[in-house]
């Protein structure tokens, strides 16, 4: 290996955040959300580590599901968009695929199809994040429909929180009122608890939790010191210095030299840039770890490289370097960029060397 620039995927870690999961809501069941590949974290070699764990698995579309299926991930798996076209309805019958229904028209076309074996059915109430789903006056009329359906089997009731993770809002709550009152209309297995619902709501703990983010090691939170203790993060993105140059007050470093040095400065270049999905909007004082100590990146990150601060550091070529992981979180990088810990894990790219272990 050349190139210094590596994630690592602890999957150990994730097995552990799963129980945390679980350990909130032990008498109830918990989807692992791991669309997106696992956030960045590899789908197929995530589920493989959580297969005799989970109770089942949630990905976005049908492409995710069908890798999964692919590689012999058995365990059920829900479509948390559903399906987008009527076709779609034989594979999900015969693969023990479970969909979600947000709209009359997938009524329509299941109630059309002739698929071999009933399909389970999630039905997405609009509780108030209004993006996707039955407005809640519309949610007996669809759920008497798809019940009269012999092409439907077991029906769950979900909708998804809009601000869950601010502990502040009363959204989370009037979404709360909503779903109780349809619920005891329809009594069915119910599930909108996304992860900050699983980790801070007790309320919002029903009978399917959704943990997405905090699989991965990752609070919904930014204000939850307790939180960040008992997640373990998943993912550690890492690189070396590469060069080392020592600077007067006075010079400038990067494009636009948007940073100038005001005392002299050791500076490292590190192999790490947008073009391996570290945010290029990351900025002078984002945090990072050389060699076990802290200090800030100074400078435009560039397509290939970034700077950071060496100075006063026991620091050298070759040292090692965290951009963010088990000894800096991702959501202390996350602000720096404008951004959340989710882009971060997504966006790495093809030519980081990436490392599994666990």
């Amino acid at each position: 290996m050349a190139r210094a620039a590596t994630v690592t995927i602890d999957l150990d870690a994730i097995v552990h955040n799963y129980r945390l999961a679980k350990s909130l809501a032990p008498d109830q069941q918990a989807l692992a959300v791991i669309k997106a590949d696992a956030y960045g974290h590899g789908a197929v070699t995530v589920a493989r580590k959580l297969q005799s764990e989970v109770d089942a698995f949630a990905v976005a579309c049908i492409e995710e599901a069908v890798e999964l299926r692919v590689a012999g991930i058995r365990k059920p798996i829900l479509l948390l968009e559903g399906f987008f076209t009527a076709d779609e309805l034989n594979y999900i019958s015969e693969q023990n695929l479970w969909t979600a229904v947000h709209s009359d028209h997938q009524i329509d076309a299941i109630a059309s199809s002739n698929v071999s074996k009933p399909i389970d059915v999630w039905i997405k109430i609009d509780t108030g994040m209004h993006r996707l789903g039955f407005a809640p006056d519309e949610f007996m009329a669809a759920y008497e429909r798809l019940k009269a359906l012999p092409q439907v089997g077991n029906l769950v009731m979900m909708s998804h929180f809009s601000s869950a993770d601010d502990l502040t809002s009363p959204v989370t709550q009037a979404q709360l009122e909503v779903f109780d009152a349809l619920q005891a209309q329809c009594p069915i297995p119910m599930s909108i608890a996304n992860s900050a619902g699983t980790l801070m709501h007790n309320r919002a703990r029903r009978n399917w939790q959704r943990p997405g983010i905090m699989l991965y090691g990752s609070s919904p939170f930014s204000d939850q010191p307790a939180l960040d203790a008992q997640l373990k993060p998943a993912m550690t993105l890492t690189s070396e210095i590469i060069a080392i140059h020592d600077l007067q007050a006075g010079d400038a470093v990067g494009y636009s030299g948007t940073f100038v040095c005001d005392q002299p400065t050791r500076v490292g270049t590190v192999a790490m840039g947008y073009a391996d999905g570290y945010p290029r909007q990351a900025k002078t004082g984002t945090p990072v770890i050389v060699n076990g100590q802290r200090t800030r990146i100074i400078g435009r990150v560039s397509m290939d490289m970034l700077t950071v601060d060496l100075t006063g550091l026991d620091a050298g070529l070759g040292s090692k370097v965290e951009l963010w992981g088990k000894h800096l979180l991702a959501n202390e990088v996350a602000p720096w960029a404008d951004t959340i810990s989710y882009t971060l894990f997504t966006g790495i790219t093809r030519r980081v060397h990436r490392k599994v272990k666990g």
